[in-house]
């Protein structure tokens, strides 16, 4: 324990989340992820691309245990990502994150959905809660719906209320798993707009996606995964006009 409380104070000014040599194997036979390696700095917006079932998703899952690796280390906020479930715990209540599937409860408000967890898991009173998650939602351009229930709202607005209920945790990181995919295209840009404030504010982010644009304007770095490996990572410019990797610019060819 010694050991990860020096990593912490040595890497807490600049890193967010340092993954390396990551492999996850589904059964026997399923090697999904072959040594990944990644390091994120903090403030720091980092887009992984790739082809379908390339392991984007999956990867950025195990930085919050939503899916078990087996081989490898994880260090997220100074924090050694084992199967001890403190630092499990203590990982989830520093790293936010937005799903495909808005995944809020059908039978609470949005003001409600927002406050759950920060009155129930960071023990905050209901007031503190409530003034806190009607600034997000503020924030992000749906107070007048924090009495509405999911059902009320467009895709794009449940998109928006799953947002500020990451937010209402006080997160230092932010995960985005395709958080565009299934949304209808004229709701895409309001969710993307969300997300280009939140960059804009110095949030840590990781965000999968095939929103070429909203990677062009607003990650620091691209990375893009194929196979269950990381290809070529680069800053955008470079990705998009000089892709050193024959699998990058394959990709890029059936994209573009």
């Amino acid at each position: 324990m010694t050991q990860i409380r020096d990593t912490k104070t040595q890497i807490d000014s600049d890193i967010g989340i340092i993954a390396t040599d990551v492999h996850k194997w589904y059964g026997n036979h399923f090697h999904v992820l072959r040594g990944v390696s990644l390091t994120v700095k903090r403030g720091e917006v980092v887009v992984i691309m790739g082809p379908s079932g390339s392991g984007k998703s999956t990867f950025i899952r195990t930085f919050n245990a939503l899916e078990e690796f087996q081989k490898g280390s994880i260090i997220v906020d100074g924090i050694n990502l084992s199967h001890d479930i403190k630092n499990i715990e203590a990982i989830r209540r520093e790293v936010g994150m937005v799903f495909q599937q808005f995944n809020l409860f059908p039978h609470l408000s949005v003001l409600e959905n927002v406050t759950l967890a920060p009155i129930w898991v960071r023990r905050w009173p209901k007031a503190k809660a409530e003034e806190i998650a009607m600034q997000l939602l503020e924030r992000v351009g749906i107070l007048e719906q924090a009495q509405k229930f999911p059902g009320q709202l467009s895709g794009g607005q449940q998109q928006r209320v799953a947002i500020a209920r990451a937010l209402a945790m006080q997160p230092k990181i932010m995960l985005f798993d395709e958080p565009t995919s299934a949304l209808d295209p004229e709701m895409v840009r309001e969710v993307l707009d969300v997300m280009r404030n939140l960059a804009d504010s110095g949030m840590t982010m990781v965000v999968v996606t095939h929103e070429v644009g909203f990677a062009r304007e607003v990650a620091d770095r691209i990375v893009l995964m194929a196979d269950g490996i990381l290809v070529e990572e680069a800053t955008p410019e470079e990705f998009f006009q000089n892709a050193k990797e024959e699998r990058t610019r394959k990709f890029l060819s059936q994209i573009l």
